[in-house]
């Protein structure tokens, strides 16, 4: 329960750091699964650089390493946008409005 404690404030400091050097970024929130001891950091980005400019936050890149040194399993994935919602579940032919862009009255 300590090094999930310990975890979520070092979240909390990576993600100010990148917030304040790197443009682009979204939201970034946590969710935890207290009795699974299970920590889902959610971040959103405008494209896939963005992404890529966090390696040059030097608290990300250093705070990536600290949940392997204290035995913490992880894993991670990136997931882009894949169409409207009415197309991907029910097969509708909705066209794919990118969610960023703002939305045009008919």
């Amino acid at each position: 329960m300590l090094t999930l404690l310990y975890l979520l404030a070092l979240h909390v400091r990576i993600k100010h750091a990148v917030r304040r050097q790197v443009p682009g970024l979204i939201a970034a929130r946590v969710v935890v699964q207290w009795r699974e001891r299970t920590m889902l950091s959610i971040s959103l980005w405008p494209d896939l650089s963005t992404i890529y400019a966090m390696g040059s936050v030097q608290r990300h890149v250093v705070g990536s390493r600290i949940p392997g040194r204290l035995g913490v399993r992880t894993s991670s994935g990136v997931f882009g946008f894949t169409g409207d919602w009415r197309r991907i579940m029910f097969g509708s032919p909705a066209a794919a409005i990118d969610p960023l862009q703002p939305l045009k009255n008919k």
